[in-house]
């Protein structure tokens, strides 16, 4: 679905991803998207917003769309334009796949996006999040900048920490499998500084790994009573242009009671 509209992005960091600290973090990030994607197997996968990280590129799923509230230059995936992430114009646990990178911090409804996300995915369906983690030096740089004025980061952000999106995702029966921080480098605005400090990566990951600017999580959706083992393979289901309405309308549903607590691993 192709309109051209005159709405402006809702997430306000692709001018920021020009500069040399954004392509610092979209390098980072965009390798370990790829690492995390290539063997998440199913049939219909969606990146919601910020289309100058190709999250997707390395996923092998037949069908991938690009989700945003325009259509951008250069787009490589079908693009579903929507004025509200918190309404996915898509059918209920339709997706395998959905990828959030840096979506929650800017979103005004945070929790409604997770929930939107929660309502579309099967079960065991996962979901992918990037953000700036606000326990880092980048983080203590954007807190000293809203006072003094001189920001590091956009001024639209509002960056969330891995325990409390934990705890968001925990009330949404959302597992937490895996979780990567990366960009441990000063908050530095020139390549020759960020270059200087490109040892801090592997002493980062080694010494001080939950203190990194950035972070990945993903995440497993699991429903009450239900345990799959492997691939959701389904030789009945639909290919994903069939099974997924792109007319900007969300049925909403109960939200699934929540599970006992499982016990979460935060795998290096």
């Amino acid at each position: 679905m192709d309109h051209q509209t005159s709405e402006k992005p809702i997430i306000a960091l692709g001018s920021w991803l020009d500069s040399p600290a954004g392509a610092y973090v979209k390098a980072w990030e965009q390798a370990r998207l790829d690492a995390l994607t290539a063997d998440i197997f199913g049939f219909n996968a969606i990146q919601i917003g910020l289309p100058e990280v190709q999250g997707l590129a390395a996923n092998r799923m037949p069908s991938k769309w690009l989700t945003d509230t325009h259509v951008p230059e250069g787009r490589k995936v079908p693009v579903v334009v929507v004025h509200d992430f918190t309404e996915l114009p898509f059918a209920t646990q339709s997706l395998d796949l959905v990828l959030l990178p840096h979506v929650l911090e800017f979103a005004a409804e945070p929790h409604q996006v997770l929930r939107e996300v929660e309502r579309v995915l099967i079960p065991e369906g996962q979901l992918i999040i990037t953000g700036f983690n606000p326990a880092s030096m980048w983080g203590l740089r954007q807190l000293a900048g809203r006072v003094s004025g001189a920001h590091f980061l956009p001024l639209d952000g509002e960056f969330i920490s891995v325990p409390r999106l934990k705890d968001w995702l925990k009330l949404l029966n959302m597992e937490v499998n895996r979780g990567h921080f990366g960009c441990y480098a000063p908050p530095c605005r020139t390549d020759k500084w960020l270059n200087r400090f490109s040892f801090m990566e592997k002493a980062g990951d080694r010494w001080w790994p939950y203190l990194g600017a950035v972070y990945v999580v993903q995440a497993i959706k699991r429903v009450k009573g239900m345990r799959m083992v492997g691939p959701v393979w389904n030789k009945n289901r639909a290919p994903a242009r069939s099974a997924v309405p792109v007319a900007n309308q969300a049925s909403k549903t109960p939200q699934h009671e929540n599970s006992a607590q499982q016990k979460e691993q935060w795998n290096k």
